[in-house]
């Protein structure tokens, strides 16, 4: 019994070491993988029932939601810190400047002003991706039921102190929303020079992602 009982003991520890092991491993990887599940826009939404203004209006939100989800899976820090020269935003300057670009856009339809100076916020690229995606999905989901009448409410409103200026939302299609698009390309450029590019299974006209 007694020489049966060490070597019950190293049996034991032999076993649960590197289980123990595994599992910290486990957790640090998953600590360092971006935080990508549950976020809209991996596919794009369902049509519309009707061609209404305020439907029209929200697919083109998705369409940007879904170029904006594919142009930024998988990014690396190397893709991140991308930069043409030293003239131009690295990629992650461009996609804050997204960011930024989806704040005005859902402060519009939420009728919140867009404050000035900006307050700086400390994100995570991943909570920066996550806010800007469920931004889109906002907007998207209020203008699919939104009214002619509801689309004139939603203005650009720009507060700086006491002064504000009030922009009609016709200046959403060809200002914010135009121009994250614009970005969105650039960073889709910008992570093929860097060695990285966007997967090409991804179908841009029908908002899906083609089997392997």
């Amino acid at each position: 019994m007694k020489r049966i009982l060490p070597f019950i003991v190293l049996c034991m520890c032999l076993t649960s070491s590197p289980t123990s092991a595994q599992t910290q491993n486990t957790d640090d990887n998953q600590m360092n993988q971006p935080m990508t599940s549950g976020l809209p826009y991996a596919s794009i939404p369902e049509y519309p029932e009707a061609y209404t203004a305020g439907a029209v209006c929200a697919r083109l939100i998705d369409g940007l939601g879904f170029r904006y989800y594919w142009a930024t899976e998988g990014l690396t820090d190397t893709d991140l810190a991308y930069q043409i020269d030293s003239t131009i935003r690295t990629s992650l300057a461009t996609l804050e400047h997204i960011h930024g670009l989806s704040q005005t856009i859902v402060n519009s339809i939420d009728k919140r002003p867009n404050v000035r100076p900006t307050e700086k916020r400390d994100l995570s690229w991943a909570e920066l991706r996550a806010e800007t995606l469920n931004n889109l999905k906002h907007t998207s989901d209020v203008l699919l039921t939104s009214s002619q009448e509801d689309l004139e409410a939603y203005e650009i409103v720009f507060q700086r102190g006491d002064k504000t200026s009030n922009f009609p939302f016709w200046h959403q299609l060809n200002g914010p929303i135009a121009d994250a698009l614009w970005h969105v390309g650039q960073i889709v450029t910008f992570r093929r020079a860097s060695g990285n590019p966007i997967d090409s299974r991804i179908s841009v006209f029908s908002g899906t992602v083609r089997e392997r």
